[in-house]
């Protein structure tokens, strides 16, 4: 019994001493979330240059205003392919990124005067329009190159552009 008794109290003790002793430091912290004193910055443009919608911006360059018609001008358009496909696809595939961006659906994106101007004046567009410094970026510092085509052979290059879906 005694034995029995001494084995309790020495349990009893090496739990006390187990529980007991230095005090931990609280740590701050909680579920709750805190509000920044500070101002963040605002969240960076989540959508790339490439896919961004802008159905204002007319660009900078000679085209001020360009009316599409409903339906596409099929002859203009197969000159405008041979052209983009001369002219173009060192740089550019029609359905997907590449050096450049590519023109599939960008109408649905930019106005026909962006384009054309883009086409006409790139180094311009790039040095001033916002939209073309984005793209610049995005398609790591490559400037689109100055083709020097004629206002006719860009109207039909976006022609051509307008066939493709």
């Amino acid at each position: 019994m005694k034995q029995t008794s001494q084995l309790l109290i020495l349990l009893t003790t090496a739990i006390f001493i187990s529980c007991g002793g230095k005090e931990k430091k609280k740590e701050n912290f909680s579920y709750e979330k805190t509000v920044p004193t500070e101002q963040t910055a605002p969240a960076v443009e989540s959508v790339p240059a490439s896919k961004r919608v802008n159905l204002s911006d007319k660009g900078i360059g000679p085209i001020k205003s360009l009316e599409l018609t409903p339906e596409i001008d099929q002859a203009m358009a197969t000159h405008g392919e041979d052209i983009y496909t001369k002219m173009c696809t060192a740089c550019h595939r029609a359905d997907k990124k590449f050096i450049g961006p590519a023109p599939t659906g960008i109408l649905e994106r930019r106005t026909p005067e962006w384009v054309m101007n883009m086409i006409l004046n790139p180094e311009e567009m790039i040095q001033s329009n916002p939209l073309a410094k984005d793209l610049l970026t995005e398609f790591n510092g490559a400037p689109m190159a100055n083709q020097n085509l004629t206002e006719v052979e860009a109207r039909a290059v976006l022609e051509y552009f307008r066939t493709l879906k």
